[in-house]
């Protein structure tokens, strides 16, 4: 039931996803104007995400936040639904971001149906439900809108958020779970502080600052200028998606054993960075859903890897406050990735922003050499330790 929830919380919001710059655009939105509209998303994730897992932890209860989460989704489906005005597009957008916020809850939830160590594979299982929702939301938009309109995909997104809320009502959360301590300011503090989620976060921001500027952002943009038909976006979401999804599973299973977590994240990067810069120089559709293969496959590597980094070493009864503070600082990128890219295509053409996100992807590689150094220090240092007392 919790992963039927997951799915149909995220499946409306992606099933406009792809079209939704050149619907802005087919109503007289200007670039900037789009980039403020796709950032928006992220300032209401970036301002509601902390308080949503403070609360919830003080209240010691995650499914009705849950339910608060679909319900806003649904309305914000419902606005797109019965309006043309760019004014409340921009607000159905924003509460769309709202009820992202709430993923937090999903996100401390859903890992407590599992042991400790199990953690990587449900962050790695959460992540690949989002994935497949976000796949099958944005497959067939394109087709859908040349065959029966705009309209046609809120029409179907107010009735899976529908669905959504209903079930969401049927969700398990145990009521014994864990002993949980009053959550205290200093330990607020000390969660927030915590050196190893502010490093995640800040790789966080730059890969959503990548994805949302590129395959949530522009790129559809930039396939209809070199000469894709809105029915042909299928293709663009189908060579990104499937390797992302594929991605999300890989990395648990093969690549983190194989090359361990900080390693397998600089990879990543420098891949994702690559593709990102190279999609403005290609000018075939061949071309193009190749570069798109390979960028959905790296992106599909970092997220749930970084998920999982980000409350591995907080306390079980601490995870919704540090994975909101995450979850809110990485709500930067989302922000900040496209209201810039917006800027940059406005001033100086389509495929300045794409230059500007792959950057930010060697800026991250950058930082990870730096730190990486670091942990491995750290994991050698503890091996020597375990080595002198025979354990």
């Amino acid at each position: 039931m919790f992963i039927v929830v997951s799915f149909l919380f995220w499946f409306p919001q992606f099933l406009y996803v792809p079209i939704f710059s050149p619907y802005m655009e087919s109503l007289g939105g200007k670039y900037t104007f789009i980039g403020i509209v796709l950032s928006s998303y992220g300032v209401m994730q970036l301002l509601c995400r902390l308080p949503i897992g403070i609360f919830s932890d003080v209240k010691k209860v995650r499914k009705p936040f849950i339910i608060f989460g679909m319900l806003v989704s649904m309305f914000s489906c419902v606005i797109f639904l019965l309006t043309d005005s760019l004014g409340w597009i921009l607000g159905a957008r924003a509460l769309a971001g709202i009820s992202a916020a709430t993923w937090v809850a999903f996100t401390v939830l859903y890992p407590s149906y599992f042991a400790d160590h199990e953690v990587h594979r449900a962050m790695g299982s959460i992540s690949f439900i989002v994935v497949l929702a976000q796949f099958l939301g944005m497959s067939f938009s394109g087709s859908i809108v040349s065959e029966w309109g705009w309209k046609a995909l809120f029409l179907l997104a107010v009735s899976f958020s529908i669905l959504g809320v209903i079930l969401s009502l049927f969700i398990f959360e145990s009521k014994e779970g864990i002993e949980r301590e009053p959550l205290k300011v200093k330990d607020l503090a000390a969660v927030i502080k915590e050196p190893s989620l502010l490093k995640v976060a800040l790789l966080s921001i730059l890969a959503h600052s990548i994805i949302f500027s590129t395959m949530f952002g522009f790129t559809s943009n930039y396939a209809l200028y070199i000469g894709f038909t809105k029915s042909e976006l299928t293709w663009i979401v189908f060579a990104f998606m499937v390797p992302h999804a594929f991605a999300t599973l890989f990395m648990g299973r093969v690549l983190v054993p194989l090359l361990g977590e900080w390693n397998a994240l600089k990879t990543a990067f420098f891949l994702a960075s690559v593709f990102t810069i190279l999609l403005p120089f290609v000018q075939s559709k061949g071309l193009l859903l190749a570069v798109q293969i390979f960028s959905g496959f790296s992106l599909g590597l970092i997220f749930p890897l970084l998920l999982g980094l980000a409350i591995e070493k907080i306390a079980p009864e601490k995870r919704a406050t540090a994975m909101g503070a995450y979850q809110a600082i990485y709500a930067i990128g989302i922000f900040a990735g496209p209201f810039f890219a917006g800027i940059f295509n406005s001033l100086m053409g389509i495929k300045a922003g794409f230059y500007f996100v792959g950057i930010l992807g060697l800026v991250a590689v950058l930082l990870i050499i730096i730190w990486g150094k670091g942990h491995a220090e750290i994991a050698v240092e503890k091996s020597v330790d375990k080595s002198k007392t025979g354990t």
